[in-house]
């Protein structure tokens, strides 16, 4: 996601759409799982949290187990490879459920995966806390231009995007509504474009 959208950004996604995608992505994570009874959902700071505990709600209502899927967020901010380059980040919470993630099966879950970087670090946090059975990532949007080998295995929506586009997803819990808009990116004269 980039923060600098030109005011011509248009919706992709409103709120009925990603209210849909969601409880798609949360059946297909049943049917995968055979169930959900080893399904622990961690959320990538900030609105992956925020998906994570939506995509957290349908599961319960589909497995008739309500309160009981784990749920928690995963900080990967000491992880980024890009400390160095850009300006000190604040800290978010890691927030690991009670039974922990050892031999569970992990789903992680972000608003946009890009260049996959993002990703990366949540797997080096996640092999600090613990071993799980396995790990799955399941984001509200797939934009492409990977620069690691890493895909997603539940996608609410694959959107194929220049790199002089951006994409900016706002969640009710954040922005005060849902959508995902797609923009293009702001140049300046400094930009040299």
């Amino acid at each position: 996601m980039d923060a600098r959208t030109s005011d011509a950004a248009r919706p992709v996604l409103e709120a009925p759409d990603i209210a849909r995608v969601l409880t798609r992505i949360a059946h297909e994570i049943v049917e995968r799982a055979k169930g959900a009874d080893d399904v622990v959902l961690l959320g990538i700071p900030t609105r992956g949290v925020f998906l994570a505990r939506r995509l957290a709600a349908r599961l319960e209502e589909i497995t008739g187990r309500p309160g009981r899927i784990p749920v928690g967020s995963l900080d990967i901010t000491m992880y980024r490879d890009d400390l160095r380059l850009r300006p000190a980040r604040a800290l978010a919470r890691t927030e690991i459920p009670d039974d922990g993630i050892d031999g569970r099966l992990v789903v992680l879950v972000d608003d946009v995966l890009f260049s996959g970087r993002t990703i990366r670090a949540a797997l080096d946090a996640l092999g600090d806390i613990g071993r799980p059975r396995a790990v799955q990532l399941a984001v509200l949007v797939d934009r492409g231009h990977r620069e690691l080998p890493i895909r997603a295995d539940y996608v609410g929506k694959n959107l194929p995007t220049s790199l002089r586009e951006t994409v900016k997803v706002q969640l009710t819990e954040e922005d005060g509504r849902d959508s995902v808009l797609l923009g293009l990116r702001e140049t300046t004269p400094a930009d040299g474009k």
